[in-house]
């Protein structure tokens, strides 16, 4: 299995095709499975070489029990460490929620590394996590609980039953308010592409992001809300593949 040690926290990837390489980060509370749950694997892969990897405290990655661990320099290092294992200077990148907010955090820290980024449901403004760390349960089953409303028919039996051995304390350290870093937009002169939802309750950040970005594209995918926009490829990947075509 390949895992490369972080300064001590294991993070675990894996690579698929061949082509430009594109790194990809999935969302909070998941792994880097859900890019093939939901068909991103099979399409990108003919077109891109993908560096799928577990973020620190999911997955197969380390999983850290206390909130600094989790600061976004070393959830940024940790995308770099992958990167640099693999002997790779430059990539694209795609992010979905946690893995946007990072992404965001990729291009304050090492814009030099990236030809382009796909950001999804995600921004670089203050946000309060208090919210989701005070519903956050102890125990496997209340826990899937509390996430079906959001998933719905899109929490397939192969993401339910990885959801249920989520290491729960980890999760909850890692549910730290966000601090608004968002001087990074007008620096960001690569490529990008931002996804969000019409129903997402981040989409006036998202359009406010995208009103501050020199090189964009917006999409909003109607109706849909926080997770379906993932889930949705049918509707996502036409705009990501586009996009990637012009800019690899």
């Amino acid at each position: 299995m390949p895992i490369v040690d972080n300064n001590g926290v294991p993070i675990y990837y894996e690579t698929e095709g061949n082509g430009p390489p594109l790194v990809l980060l999935h969302g909070s509370f998941c792994s880097l499975e859900n890019w093939g749950d939901y068909g991103y694997v099979e399409v990108l892969r003919k077109t891109h070489r993908l560096i799928l990897l577990d973020s620190r405290g999911h997955g197969r990655s380390g999983k850290l029990h206390d909130s600094a661990s989790y600061n976004l320099a070393s959830r940024v290092s940790d995308v770099v460490a992958v990167m640099d294992d693999l002997n790779i200077e430059t990539a694209h990148f795609m992010g979905y929620s946690m893995g946007g907010w990072i992404g965001f955090g990729l291009a304050q820290y090492v814009p030099q590394r990236f030809r382009s980024m796909i950001l999804g449901g995600a921004h670089p403004f203050a946000e309060n996590m208090s919210r989701f760390r005070t519903m956050l349960p102890r125990e496997a089953g209340a826990f899937l609980a509390l996430l079906e409303p959001a998933f719905g028919v899109h929490l397939i039996p192969a993401l339910r039953e990885r959801m249920l051995t989520n290491d729960l304390d980890a999760l909850a350290s890692l549910t730290t308010d966000r601090d608004d870093f968002s001087k990074v937009l007008p620096t960001m002169r690569m490529p990008c592409l931002l996804l969000v939802g019409g129903a997402d309750p981040r989409l006036e950040q998202v359009r406010q992001c995208a009103k501050l970005m020199p090189n964009v594209t917006l999409v909003t995918q109607p109706d849909c809300g926080h997770v379906p926009t993932f889930a949705r490829s049918d509707l996502s990947l036409p705009h990501i593949a586009s996009f990637l075509a012009r800019h690899s």
